[in-house]
C-alpha cells in the first residue's frame, strides 16, 4: 500500500551530513583550528559592547510605537515649555528628586515633632552642592524655586500643624493628595486629623542635563550614607534612579557567568563518565561546553560588529546557549556510542551524522526560527534577546557539527589505539588481561553482542526498566490522567495571569528604589496620574455654546469613569470654565467669537492658565484639561485606566459635534505595554508554532507525528504560562522573551523523541516506544539537566528580570522533558500509524520484493502492484528496507 512522500528532505540531508562527517573525520585538525581561529577575530567585536549598550528603560522596555509616544509629540508640539514651571503640564516625567518621609512603626506624622525632622531634611537638601547648588538649578515660578505645598502651608510656623485646619485632598486651591499620604480625617469635614506620611518633589530645569546629574548623584550618595533621625525614615529617589539601577542591575549578573560554566563542565563530564578509562568521554564533554561558548563570542562579537545594541536582557542569553549546546552534544555522543567500535572512525563518525544531524537540524532550525519571529514583537529589549540567541544558536550548530565533530574524531582515534583518556598511553584491552583491581589502567570494552560501546547504565535503565514500565496499559491510563490534571492547573493559571512589568523590578533586591516604591504603592495610591485631556482641533468653536455643549458632555463621560475622582474641586477646574465665568463677570459675550478671541490672552497670563491655551494668529490650535484619577493601585487598574480613556476620547470624536479629544500622561509611555503585550505574545506564539509546524512536515517523515510535535508545543506553551502565573511572574516584555523560548525547547524535546519513534525499525507502537526511549532517553535527560545547570545560578540572582528568565527556563525544560520521556511517548502508542513513510512505498511491500528476488521470481499481489518505475524507486531505498 503506497505511502504519501515525506522523506525526501530527510533522506538527502541525512546522505550529506554522513558524506560530511566522513570530511570532518578525515581532516579533524582543519575543522578544530579553523573554528577557534574564526571566533577569535569575531570576538573582538566585544571591544564595541560599551558602545552598543542600550539599557534605556522606554526605549527597551516599552513598545517602539506605542500611542503614547506619539501622544507625546502632539503635546510638545502645541504646548511648548514656560518659564514658569508646573509639574502638571510636563510632557516627561521631568528631572527631579523626591523624599517619602514616615514616622517609625507607621505612627502619624502630623506632629511638631516630626515636621521638625522634615524641615531639617528640607534644609539638608537645598543644601547640598556638586559644583553647583540647588537655588541655581531648581525649576522656578514667579522667580522662586518651585516649593513643596505642605512646608508651604507651614510657612516654617510648626503651631498650624495643631492650630490651622488643614483640609485634604484640596487646601485653600492647593492639591495635597500626591503630597501626603495615608490620610484619616476628622469625623465630620475634610481637615486632616492624622496621616502616615509626607511626600516632597525637588525639580530641576531640564536644560542643565550636565549638572542636574552630578546634583541628583550627589542627592544619591548623601541619602545613600544618611543617618536616619530619631523620629522618622526616609525612602528616596531621583529620575536617574531607575536607569542606574538597571545598569546595575545588569553588572550584577557578571560573576555568575564562571559559575555556570563551571557546573556545566561538570555535569556534563559527569554525565559522559564510564569507568572504563577508554571508553570514558571526558575530554568530549569539555569540548562540547567550549563549542558553546565560542559559539557565544563568535555570534556575539559578530553582532557587535554590525551595530547591533545589546540590551540588558541579552546578558542572559549565554546561559541558555550553553543549555542548547550541551544538549545537541548528548545526542551526537549517544548515536556515537551506538556505532560499531571496531569500524574506521571515518565510518563511525559518517554514521553519527548520519543519526543525529537531522534531529540537531530540527532543533536548531525551530530555535532559531522561534527566536528571529520574536523580532516582530514591538519592544526593543526582546528584539535585541532574540537577535543575539538567534545567531548564538546558529554558531553553535556550526561548531557543534565542525568544532565538537572534530573532537570527537580525535577522542575517536584515542579509543582506536585503545589509549587512556588522561595519558593517551596505549593500554592493554580488557579482555587481554585480569582488570579486577586494575581499572584504572585497562580498557577498550564494548558490548561483544552488538559491537557497540557498552551501554550507559541510564540506558539500560531506560530500556529494562522504564520503557517497559511506561507501555503498560494501566500506567498508560494513569499517564493520561496525570496530563489532564496538568492541563487543568494550566489553564486555571492562565486564568490568573497578570499582565504589566512592575518598574521597581527592574532594580535588584533590597534597593532603595524598591523601597520608595513600596511606600509609593502603600501610601500614595489613593490619587493616580493627573490624565491630560488635549484638544487639537484648531476648527472647535470654543465660543459656540453648541460646541461648548458637547465638550461637557464629553468631559461628563471622563469624569462618570469609575477611576475618575468625582470632587468637582479636583477635576473640574479648566481655563475654559474658568473663562466663561471671567466673562459672565466682566460682561463679556462669551458666546461671539470675536469678543471671545480679543479677551483670551489677557486672562489667560492672568489666571494662570497660559500653558494650557495654544493661542496663535488669533486662533486656538489646540488647548487641554485635565482629570484627576483616584485608586489606581495595582497593574490591572493602569490598564483599565488606559483603556478606559482613549475609548472614552474615541466616543467624544463620534458626538454631534465631534470633540477631538487626545488622552495623555507620561506614565502612558510604560502602560503602553498593556495594549499590546497580550496580542503580541499570542501572535508570535501562533505564528512560531505554524512555523513550527512546517519545520517538522518536512524533516520528520510522518506528518501526523509532526502534529504531534505542534501539539507538544501548545501544551508546554499552556503549562509554562499556567504555572508562570501561579509562580508570581507576570506577562511582561521579560516573560514574554522566555515564552519565545518555550517554543523552541518544546520542539527540542518532543522532536527528538518523535524522530527517534518514527526511524525506530520495530513493528508494534510498544516496541517504538521503548525503542525510542533507549536511544534518547537518556540524552534527553541529560540535555534538561544541562540546561537546568546552565541557568539555575540565576536562582541566587538579586535582579528579578534574572530570576524570571531562571523561573521560567525551569518550566520550559521540566514540562518539555517530561512531555518528550512521559506523555508524547504514551500518546504515539494511541497511534498505529506513526510510521516512518518512504518515498515510494511501505516496508512490507519492499520486504517482498526482495524476498522474491531471492527466489528469482517476481509474484506481486494485486493489492500490492506497483508500476516498474515504483518497483525501480523502491529497491534503490536503503531506508524502506
Amino acid at each position: 500500500m503506497a505511502k504519501c512522500n515525506t522523506n525526501c528532505i530527510e533522506r538527502p540531508i541525512s546522505v550529506a551530513f554522513e558524506n560530511f562527517g566522513r570530511v570532518v573525520a578525515r581532516y579533524p585538525s582543519v575543522f578544530l583550528i579553523l573554528p577557534l581561529l574564526v571566533a577569535a577575530a569575531l570576538g573582538s567585536g566585544f571591544m564595541y559592547l560599551d558602545e552598543r549598550e542600550a539599557n534605556d528603560i522606554e526605549d527597551q522596555f516599552t513598545p517602539v510605537n506605542g500611542p503614547a509616544k506619539q501622544e507625546r509629540k502632539t503635546v510638545e508640539e502645541y504646548f511648548s515649555p514656560s518659564e514658569e514651571f508646573s509639574h502638571l503640564r510636563l510632557s516627561s516625567e521631568g528631572t527631579y528628586a523626591s523624599l517619602i518621609i514616615t514616622v517609625l512603626e507607621g505612627a502619624n506624622i502630623w506632629t511638631e515633632a516630626a515636621f521638625t525632622d522634615i524641615i531639617e531634611i528640607d534644609r539638608q537638601v537645598k543644601n547640598i552642592s556638586t559644583g553647583s547648588t540647588y537655588e541655581n538649578l531648581c525649576a522656578k515660578t514667579k522667580g522662586k524655586c518651585m516649593s513643596n505645598l505642605v512646608l508651604d502651608i507651614l510657612n516654617d510656623d510648626l503651631n498650624k500643624i495643631i492650630s490651622t485646619a488643614i483640609t485634604y485632598p484640596m487646601h485653600n486651591g492647593t492639591f495635597l493628595g500626591t503630597s501626603v499620604g495615608g490620610v484619616e480625617l476628622e469625623t465630620e469635614g475634610s481637615e486632616i486629623s492624622s496621616a502616615k506620611a509626607v511626600r516632597l518633589f525637588y525639580f530641576l530645569k531640564e536644560e542643565n542635563t550636565t549638572l542636574n546629574t552630578l546634583w541628583l548623584t550627589g542627592f544619591l550618595k548623601f541619602f545613600s550614607n544618611y543617618s536616619e533621625l530619631k523620629t522618622v525614615h526616609v525612602s528616596y529617589f531621583t529620575s536617574l534612579s531607575r536607569q542606574k539601577e538597571l545598569e546595575a542591575s545588569s553588572d550584577s549578573i557578571i560573576p555568575f557567568f564562571s559559575i555556570t560554566y563551571a557546573l556545566a563542565i561538570n555535569v556534563s563530564i559527569f554525565s559522559c563518565l564510564r569507568l572504563d578509562c577508554v571508553r570514558t568521554k571526558v575530554w568530549v564533554a569539555v569540548a562540547g561546553v567550549i563549542s558553546a561558548g565560542l559559539a557565544v563570542l563568535a555570534s556575539f562579537g559578530l553582532l557587535l560588529f554590525c551595530g547591533m545594541p545589546f540590551a540588558m536582557t541579552v546578558a542572559s542569553s549565554p546561559f541558555l546557549i550553553l543549555g542548547i549546546g550541551v544538549d545537541d552534544m548528548f545526542i551526537m555522543i549517544s548515536c556515537w556510542q551506538k556505532t560499531k567500535v571496531k569500524e574506521e572512525v571515518e565510518d563511525r563518525l559518517a554514521e553519527t551524522y548520519k543519526e543525529a544531524a537531522v534531529s540537531i537540524t530540527i532543533t536548531t532550525l525551530t530555535d532559531v526560527m522561534s527566536f528571529y519571529i520574536g523580532l516582530l514583537t514591538p519592544f526593543r529589549s526582546v528584539q535585541s534577546f532574540c537577535m543575539y540567541t538567534s545567531t548564538a544558536i546558529l554558531f553553535c550548530y556550526i561548531f557543534n557539527i565542525t568544532f565538537f565533530g572534530a573532537c570527537l574524531a580525535l577522542n575517536g582515534r584515542r579509543e582506536k589505539g585503545n589509549k587512556h583518556w588522561l595519558t593517551c598511553m596505549k593500554v592493554p584491552e580488557v579482555d587481554c588481561v585480569d582488570a579486577t583491581g586494575n581499572v584504572c589502567c585497562v580498557g577498550g570494552a564494548f558490548d561483544k553482542e552488538t559491537g557497540t560501546d557498552e551501554a550507559m547504565p541510564m540506558d539500560l535503565f531506560f530500556k529494562n526498566h522504564y520503557s517497559p514500565f511506561l507501555t503498560k496499559t494501566w500506567v498508560k491510563i494513569s499517564v493520561c490522567l496525570f496530563y489532564s490534571g496538568y492541563l487543568a492547573v494550566s489553564i486555571y493559571g492562565c486564568l490568573q495571569l497578570q499582565e504589566g512589568l512592575d518598574l521597581k523590578h527592574l532594580a535588584t533586591d533590597g534597593s532603595y528604589v524598591g523601597s520608595y516604591y513600596d511606600d509609593e504603592d502603600q501610601l500614595f495610591s489613593s490619587y493616580g496620574p493627573n490624565v491630560m485631556l488635549v484638544i487639537t482641533d484648531e476648527n472647535f468653536q470654543y465660543w459656540s455654546a453648541g460646541a461648548r455643549q458637547n465638550l461637557d458632555l464629553c468631559l461628563k463621560n471622563f469624569h462618570n469613569l469609575s477611576m475618575a475622582s468625582k470632587d468637582s474641586e479636583i477635576s473640574r477646574i479648566s481655563w475654559l470654565t474658568a473663562y466663561i465665568k471671567f466673562g459672565q463677570s466682566a460682561g463679556i459675550n462669551v458666546d461671539n467669537e470675536t469678543q471671545f478671541k480679543q479677551r483670551l490672552p489677557a486672562f489667560l497670563m492672568l489666571s494662570g492658565f497660559s500653558e494650557d491655551v495654544n493661542f496663535t494668529n488669533n486662533k486656538i490650535l489646540a488647548s487641554r484639561m485635565f482629570i484627576q484619577t483616584v485608586n489606581i493601585r495595582t497593574a490591572v487598574d493602569e490598564k483599565n485606566m488606559l483603556n478606559a480613556f482613549r475609548e472614552t476620547a474615541e466616543k467624544c470624536g463620534k458626538l454631534q459635534t465631534a470633540v477631538n479629544v487626545m488622552v495623555y500622561h507620561p506614565a502612558f509611555i510604560f502602560y503602553d505595554q498593556y495594549a499590546v503585550i497580550v496580542s503580541n505574545t499570542i501572535q508570535n506564539i501562533v505564528v512560531a508554532t505554524c512555523v513550527m509546524l512546517v519545520i517538522s512536515l518536512f524533516l520528520i517523515p510522518n506528518p501526523l507525528c509532526s502534529v504531534w510535535v505542534t501539539f507538544a508545543i501548545a501544551s508546554v506553551i499552556v503549562g509554562v504560562t499556567g504555572f508562570m502565573a501561579l509562580w508570581d511572574v507576570s506577562l511582561d516584555s521579560v516573560s514574554m522573551i522566555n515564552l519565545v523560548i518555550c517554543i523552541g525547547f518544546s520542539v527540542d524535546f518532543s522532536a527528538h523523541i518523535s524522530y527517534a519513534f518514527v526511524s525506530s525499525e520495530e513493528d508494534s507502537v510498544n516496541e517504538k516506544a521503548k525503542d525510542a526511549l533507549y536511544k534518547l532517553g537518556y540524552p534527553i535527560i541529560q540535555g534538561a539537566a544541562s540546561t537546568i545547570a546552565g541557568v539555575v545560578v540565576l536562582a541566587a540572582a538579586k535582579s528579578y528580570i534574572f530570576r524570571t528568565f531562571f523561573k521560567i527556563m525551569f518550566l520550559v525544560i521540566l514540562f518539555g522533558a517530561v512531555h518528550g520521556v512521559v506523555f508524547i511517548p504514551v500518546f504515539f502508542t494511541f497511534l498505529g500509524t506513526c510510521n516512518k513513510m518512504c518515498c515510494a512505498t511501505n516496508k512490507t511491500y519492499n520486504q517482498h520484493i526482495i524476498q522474491n528476488q531471492s527466489e528469482n521470481k517476481i509474484n506481486i499481489p494485486t493489492e500490492m502492484s506497483q508500476t516498474p518505475q515504483q518497483m525501480n524507486a523502491v529497491l534503490i531505498d536503503p531506508d524502506c528496507y
